[in-house]
């Protein structure tokens, strides 16, 4: 398929959900153009991009995740590191609309989407399911970087460049929205989430990567973590119907656990003396997540 068949055909799928979009600069409501760009009514355009995705911001943005970390986070992910954890979400999301009455279609948004591979499969598996109605899963981050890969990868999705503190989507669009490892906006949340619509945030627990936490950090502030701040301001905002916490081990081999540095946070103020050794060696690490589910009333 060439590119300007690819561009016509994510094209063709934006313009069947283009009232879910609404302009980041001014509110209004948008339209396909030409097949070819999201256009406003005030004449606000945005192109959709030859690999299929949209670049909603309207302000650059500069960022440490570039494309190495982005690369270094789908290998992890394709190794199955995050899968008990992915696996937890989507059987709750299958639970879930298996015992809604009616439902013919759901949205879901992936709120700091990354390179994609969460939303991915997550969306894989829940079209997979015979009882589960059909599924239009959308992913948006500020790292235009990680959406470029996500859009080359994964075509069932629609994949937007966007600020999640001015989201380019009209009201109460969404079934679910996921929040998986990264920052959250919620009044945008609250916003975007249809009346009776959840809100799966994913956030590391107590003992998420403590090997490195160890090694990276031993003697200072950093060593140890805790959650209490982040799931008490979530409660603040979200009636908590329930929280889930998905702890188990998994073995790295030296290439992989160079990419596990590469992509996690924890690496960036670690001195090059703490991370030497650990490229060098296989290693066992844990992979520690609570998973926190809230309501939105509406």
């Amino acid at each position: 398929m060439s590119n300007n068949e690819k561009v016509l055909k994510k094209a063709q799928k934006l313009s069947i959900h283009e009232k879910m979009f609404q302009c980041p600069i001014c509110g209004g409501a948008m339209k396909v153009e030409r097949m070819a760009s999201l256009e406003c009514e005030n004449r606000h355009c945005y192109d959709i991009s030859r690999q299929g995705y949209v670049n909603l911001l309207n302000h650059s943005s500069k960022t440490k995740y570039d494309k190495a970390l982005f690369e270094a986070r789908n290998t992890i992910s394709g190794s199955g590191f995050f899968g008990p954890m992915v696996e937890a979400v989507t059987n709750r999301l299958i639970h879930e609309l298996k015992s809604r009455e009616s439902v013919k279609s759901v949205k879901l948004l992936d709120a700091g989407c990354g390179e994609g591979s969460h939303l991915s499969t997550i969306g894989h598996k829940l079209r997979e399911h015979p009882l589960v109605p059909g599924i239009l899963g959308v992913g948006m981050d500020i790292a235009k970087e990680g959406i470029v890969m996500a859009a080359k990868t994964s075509p069932d999705s629609i994949w937007c460049v966007a600020d999640l503190s001015r989201s380019p989507f009209a009201d109460q669009q969404f079934d679910y929205i996921l929040n998986i490892l990264s920052p959250s906006n919620y009044s945008e949340f609250r916003r975007l989430l249809a009346s009776g619509g959840s809100l799966v945030k994913v956030i590391p627990d107590r003992l998420y990567l403590q090997e490195l936490r160890t090694l990276f950090y031993t003697g200072t502030g950093k060593e140890v973590y805790s959650n209490d701040s982040t799931i008490e301001l979530f409660s603040r905002h979200f009636e908590q119907i329930d929280a889930q916490r998905v702890q188990y081990r998994v073995v790295l081999d030296n290439d992989q656990m160079k990419q596990l540095v590469r992509m996690t946070p924890l690496s960036w103020s670690a001195s090059p003396e703490a991370i030497g050794p650990m490229l060098d060696e296989s290693m066992e690490v844990t992979a520690d997540f609570k998973i926190l589910y809230g309501w939105n009333q509406g």
